[in-house]
């Protein structure tokens, strides 16, 4: 049995992360003064925060609709949006955004019957939204003329996505060798489909592109309304040196060493800001405003998934994992 022992190591994760996040939070707590951080949080009008919110919801039907591309259009759009808004809701209570592809990627597999192309699709949907965000903060240092430590920073951030870039377009390639090398390998039927995915999607360029083009838009929205909360809070920054910034937190934020980035986002952020005369305290108190967002966010995704079910349904299968 397996269920059990998987089931205790992601409570263990959770725990870490959560562990890891009310560190960061108890420290910044512990440096920043409060009362400044409570003054920020308390002046933005709840009309704004309302309005980031539905902006917010709006945004990730585009990011819906951007992974329902990558995935060939091979389920409903209707199936699309409630697998990508149950994504959400599961990142209240999954260890990082991984968790909510994870439950996306299991209802669209359940419609699809499909996991190879489920799981190329999602994996390239998060390789380009890394490389949008890298892209958007690149462009936020250019036009802000500035240097500093984040520069090196996007620089490294850069070459590792590139590299890992470079593997997964090598992979249709390399996966085989490994049974060429060692025949009696288990799993070897998944590989091949796996391969065959990953080589089916690097046949469409375009695709690709469009995806690339669709997430940069998509993310500087995002980027766009978190500066938006900022400026409700009181802070003083510069929309370039923002949209340097934030992407560049968002994707250090990844790391498995906090809850969805709880802490880890807002500390990083403070820190690339405080050097141009930003506030800490106010960059934290808009980083918590964003982060209330969010867990708004998956609530209002945990009703879309349980409203939803009636109305949407999930297509015929044969009951039979497909070969592409």
């Amino acid at each position: 049995m397996t269920g059990a022992p998987t089931q205790a190591a992601a409570r263990r994760r959770w725990l870490i992360r959560l562990c890891g996040s009310a560190l960061l939070l108890a420290g910044l707590f512990w440096v920043l003064p409060m009362d400044a951080v409570l003054g920020a949080l308390t002046s933005i009008p709840l009309a704004v925060f309302a309005a980031v919110l539905a902006l917010f919801l709006a945004a990730h039907v585009g990011a819906a609709l951007k992974w329902w591309g990558l995935l060939s259009r091979a389920i409903p759009v209707p199936l699309a949006l409630r697998a990508h808004y149950a994504g959400l809701a599961a990142n209240l209570c999954l260890p990082g955004a991984v968790g909510g592809d994870a439950v996306r990627a299991g209802l669209a597999h359940g419609a699809l019957r499909d996991g190879p192309r489920v799981v190329a699709a999602g994996a390239a949907d998060r390789l380009i939204d890394m490389a949008a965000l890298l892209a958007i903060s690149l462009f936020g240092l250019l036009i802000a003329q500035q240097s500093g430590p984040g520069a090196g920073l996007v620089l490294q951030a850069g070459l590792i996505l590139a590299g890992v870039t470079l593997g997964f377009a090598a992979l249709p390639r390399l996966l085989p060798a490994l049974w060429r090398i060692a025949p009696g390998l288990p799993g070897r039927g998944m590989a091949e489909r796996l391969t065959a995915a990953f080589a089916d999607l690097a046949r469409h360029p375009l695709r690709l592109a469009l995806a690339l083009v669709a997430s940069v838009a998509i993310q500087t929205a995002l980027v766009l309304l978190s500066w938006w909360l900022a400026r409700a809070a009181g802070a003083d920054v510069a929309p370039a040196l923002w949209i340097f910034a934030w992407p560049l937190a968002k994707i250090v934020a990844v790391l498995p060493v906090s809850l969805n980035g709880l802490g880890l986002r807002e500390a990083t952020l403070a820190a690339f800001l405080a050097p141009f005369g930003a506030d800490p305290a106010v960059i934290v108190a808009a980083g918590l405003v964003w982060q209330a967002v969010l867990f708004a966010a998956g609530g209002i995704g945990a009703l879309v998934l349980a409203l939803s079910g009636r109305f949407v349904t999930t297509p015929p299968t044969d009951g039979k994992e497909t070969a592409k």
